[in-house]
């Protein structure tokens, strides 16, 4: 009887002193935001770790056995497949910091999700509270009509907002940038997101009518959230 009724007395206690710790550190000049960072961490310590699949393993990025091209002096070319590939990597970086703006100025300026209000693009993540991303090996560009496109495979996980649950998902990006053709503007000659699709591998080409249709940049993440 007696541990029966202490424990609960013992609990109150350091919830209390929890309280207190945080309105003193408030009171004696602490600044709001490290507080709340503070409160933030000591939550997510209980919460469910991210565990993306490795690569080549189910739910995870192909393995890529091929190194990236570098430029004379190791930087990347812009206008290569790898550049396409860290324009994928910047644009989930911008969704990573919640930098909608800067993120739906990677799309086609002219396309359906580039000239879309810029706060229902926002709202296409409003139920994830984290979202990341690993970036796997761009394919080889394809030319069209002077136009040159190349899809980057992605592993998106984070947390959904609701309840801080894992969601794990593969997609594939689609990029677009004109060739080097006269009377083409620098804007044009950069990669842009065309649509974010569902992850197809090669070698399942004969299926890739039905899983290359375009869908949301969100579409079916909390489906994916780890039981």
């Amino acid at each position: 009887m007696k541990t029966f009724f202490l424990t609960p007395l013992l609990l109150v206690a350091a919830c209390d002193g929890r309280e207190e710790s945080a309105i003193d550190n408030l009171a004696n000049g602490a600044n709001v935001a490290q507080v709340e960072n503070a409160v933030r961490a000591e939550a997510m310590a209980v919460m469910e770790p991210l565990d993306p699949p490795a690569p080549g393993t189910p739910g995870g990025l192909p393995i890529d056995t091929v190194p990236l091209a570098e430029g004379s002096e190791g930087s990347i070319d812009p206008d290569s497949a790898q550049g396409a590939a860290q324009v994928v990597q910047g644009y989930y970086g911008l969704l990573e910091e919640k930098r909608f703006e800067d993120a739906q100025a990677l799309w086609n300026p002219r396309g359906k999700i580039g000239t879309q209000d810029g706060a229902h693009f926002a709202a296409r993540f409003r139920g994830f509270s984290e979202i990341h991303a690993n970036v796997g090996a761009p394919s080889e560009p394809e030319g069209a009509a002077g136009s040159l496109y190349i899809t980057v495979p992605v592993q998106l996980y984070g947390r959904i907002a609701a309840n801080g649950k894992p969601f794990y998902a593969l997609r594939q990006v689609a990029l677009h940038r004109v060739n080097d053709v006269p009377g083409s503007t620098e804007e044009q000659r950069r990669w842009h997101i065309e649509a974010i699709r569902a992850y197809a591998p090669p070698i399942e080409a004969v299926d890739a009518s039905n899983a290359m249709q375009a869908i949301s940049m969100t579409d079916g993440l909390a489906g994916k959230a780890k039981k």
